[in-house]
């Protein structure tokens, strides 16, 4: 069973920064891309970032670029995402999953489990 769970959300002034880490349990992590989702009320979910197994290959959304880090600890089981200079339209629950395969996808049906989410606000 594979089990992936959220945390560092919380609230944070435009222009400041959160990390996001997504622990990840099961051997599934070290054959699977990650990517990181968000969705805001109202709205459909959307891709953030995402990463390969080796963290050689990262994508990332156009609205995210320049501000957005994705990076993974296969030593600790773990993804990252860093957000930097953070914007109020950035106000969503984030959600990590891992992808069917080696690589990271901007597809939600690419991806096989999925954690609770944490929710990230930031103010104006």
């Amino acid at each position: 069973q594979v089990q992936l769970v959220e945390s560092g959300g919380g609230l944070v002034q435009a222009g400041g920064s959160l990390r996001l880490t997504c622990a990840v349990s099961g051997r599934t992590f070290f054959t699977r891309g990650v990517g990181w989702f968000r969705q805001a009320p109202g709205k459909e979910r959307e891709f953030v970032a995402a990463i390969s197994v080796s963290g050689d290959s990262t994508w990332l959304a156009d609205s995210v670029k320049g501000r957005f880090t994705i990076s993974r600890d296969n030593a600790k089981n773990t993804v990252y995402l860093q957000m930097n200079r953070l914007k109020f339209e950035d106000t969503a629950v984030y959600y990590c999953a891992t992808a069917r395969g080696r690589w990271g996808s901007r597809g939600t049906n690419d991806y096989e489990f999925w954690g609770q989410g944490a929710q990230v606000t930031v103010s104006s």
